[in-house]
């Protein structure tokens, strides 16, 4: 078998766990469809549980269909379905974002492919929906992951599913941080001080999706998911702070 075989062998086998994981995630938002639904009754227009399971439905049903899969097609794939599909402006923060994002995999999925996607995934989902931390939306549960996974991987020097299972427990506290914080952005800061206390379905429902991805992601590598959270095992390593170093006291001390 040629280098090139091998390279298709491998990018088909990484566009199937793709796909897996679209299936998975389509059957979560089915059986958490009442619960964001409840959630957005709350503060939004009660349609983003009903949306969601609609367009991750069809968008699992079109990766199914791609006939020779690869880790960009099935993610562009599924962002145009989400964009079509799903209602209201999810739609466009789900799908078109992943649009984009999708175009980071070209050369397969790696570690660094990985971080290169969620950070174009954050970024294009902060400009679609002009929202930033502390705005009560999914943006406060997809920054504390994204950040979580990018430094497990690139600074902690983890391996790829103890980052993303890191990354799943800083959007589970992502989305607690939702709850007693006025939301800014979207139908519900319409409420004011009324929305303080309601949990923000669209971070919700990020959540779901990235605990189905590591749940495909340790069924692919037939490991367990690792039990951990998104606490640092290391210090930073400041020069700066370095003893010895010009600024390792502080201004004013002896």
């Amino acid at each position: 078998m040629s280098g090139n075989d091998e390279h298709g062998d491998d990018e088909h086998d990484a566009g199937e766990a793709v796909v897996a994981a679209v299936e998975a995630v389509a059957e979560r938002i089915e059986a958490e469809r009442d619960h964001l639904t409840d959630l957005d009754s709350a503060i939004g227009d009660a349609d983003h549980g009903g949306n969601m399971a609609r367009g991750w439905a069809k968008a699992a049903g079109a990766a199914g269909d791609l006939e020779d899969p690869d880790p960009e097609a099935v993610a562009k794939t599924v962002g145009k379905t989400l964009m079509s599909e799903v209602g209201g402006a999810s739609g466009p923060l789900f799908g078109g974002s992943l649009v984009f994002a999708g175009a980071e995999l070209a050369d397969g999925v790696t570690a660094e492919t990985a971080v290169a996607f969620a950070e174009t995934y954050l970024e294009k989902v902060e400009d679609r929906g002009d929202a930033r931390i502390g705005d009560g939306t999914m943006v406060d549960a997809l920054t504390p992951a994204v950040h979580t996974f990018k430094k497990s991987i690139e600074v902690d020097d983890l391996e790829p599913l103890e980052a993303l299972a890191k990354a799943v427990d800083a959007a589970e506290r992502g989305v607690a941080f939702t709850v007693p914080i006025r939301a800014r952005k979207g139908r519900a800061s319409y409420l004011g001080w009324r929305s303080v206390g309601h949990q923000d379905p669209g971070a919700t429902s990020t959540l779901f999706i990235l605990e189905e991805v590591l749940e495909v992601a340790a069924d692919r590598l037939d490991a367990e998911v690792p039990e951990t959270d998104a606490t640092s095992p290391t210090i930073p390593d400041d020069a700066e702070s370095e003893p010895g170093s010009d600024d390792a006291t502080p201004e004013g001390a002896e």
